[in-house]
């Protein structure tokens, strides 16, 4: 009985070793191969852009010309950020790209010592490139690598040129904005106060209010109390300019004043079209994308360095009601 076992094991393994050996033998003889690597490319760079204001229509064509650009360019980028300008998930969102060993982050700048210790501070620790597209932070204060958007100064210059040009050169003017006072707003009073100044018989009243509605209307509402001959409003930060224009409807109707105001608040192209903005500046958001993003790689390859820290302008221009309609 033990022999006979013996036997049958002894058969069983023979057996095996014969299919093993024959299997063995039809792979390495056959034209058969190793799963290939895919033939997509590794995106050469990985970017990142972050903005407070996701889904708003200006964000949105920075973010479709940087995805176009880095497509064109071989380079991966992923548009992050916050709603409704939160401030701590934005910060969070930089935090986590730094954290993450992007090569390169392009950035709605915000004037915070917050925002700085993460730019100058850490990202610079991980070697990562700062750029801040359509808002600046100064150089020496974020270590950006530079600034890709509109010149601020001249852009309030031409706002203040066409008051002057619809108003004429004597009247009362509000200019308001929040009261973070960030510096692409205090580039825009400084072009606007850079003309007016020039005119003696115009009267010029800055306000900071905080940019919620309430306090916008609550704030414009004191101004119009004390200000009761008030001819033109300009509101320097574009996303109170809804809640302004609200409050002055109220007490009156908004045509007999001069209205004016930017084109980064998603409300600010319905205004001028119903007419309750007499102007307003537009910018080049998608030339900003494209820009930043091409800058971006020309650094990370070593084409061009260093980059302007004085930066890098795209176009602007003074947009009327009656052209928007």
């Amino acid at each position: 009985m033990r022999k006979t076992v013996i036997l049958v094991l002894g058969v069983v393994c023979v057996v095996l070793f014969y299919f093993t050996f024959v299997t063995a033998d039809k792979v390495f003889r056959s034209d058969w191969q190793m799963p290939q690597t895919s033939d997509h490319k590794q995106a050469k760079y990985r970017l990142v852009l972050i903005t407070q204001e996701l889904g708003t229509s200006f964000w949105d064509k920075v973010g479709s010309g940087a995805l176009e650009e880095a497509q064109r360019a071989g380079a991966s980028i992923q548009v992050w950020g916050s709603y409704s300008k939160n401030q701590e998930d934005f910060l969070k969102k930089i935090e986590i790209a730094i954290d993450s060993k992007v090569d390169g982050i392009i950035v709605q700048g915000l004037d915070s010592d917050e925002f700085k210790n993460l730019t100058k501070i850490k990202a610079a620790f991980y070697g990562i490139p700062i750029i801040t597209v359509a808002n600046d932070v100064p150089m020496a204060e974020s270590l950006r690598r530079t600034y890709v958007g509109s010149d601020q100064f001249m852009a309030g210059q031409m706002i203040a040129k066409q008051l002057l040009s619809d108003m004429g050169t004597e009247g009362t003017v509000i200019l308001m904005g929040d009261s973070r006072q960030e510096d692409y707003q205090q580039q825009r009073m400084n072009g606007i106060h850079d003309v007016l100044k020039q005119y003696p018989k115009v009267h010029m009243e800055y306000a900071e209010t905080l940019d919620t509605s309430e306090q916008v209307m609550a704030t414009t509402k004191d101004l119009m109390n004390r200000l009761p001959e008030v001819d033109a409003f300009i509101a320097v930060n574009a996303n109170i300019t809804g809640a302004m224009i609200q409050e002055i409807g109220k007490r009156s109707q908004v045509e007999p004043y001069h209205i004016y105001s930017f084109d980064d608040s998603p409300e600010t192209l319905s205004l001028l079209k119903q007419g309750k903005l007499d102007g307003m500046i537009e910018q080049s958001p998608e030339t900003m994308g494209r820009i930043s993003v091409n800058l971006m790689i020309k650094w990370l390859s070593g084409e061009t360095v260093p980059l302007d820290t004085d930066g890098y302008l795209t176009d602007i221009r003074m947009l009327k009601a009656t052209e928007a309609r």
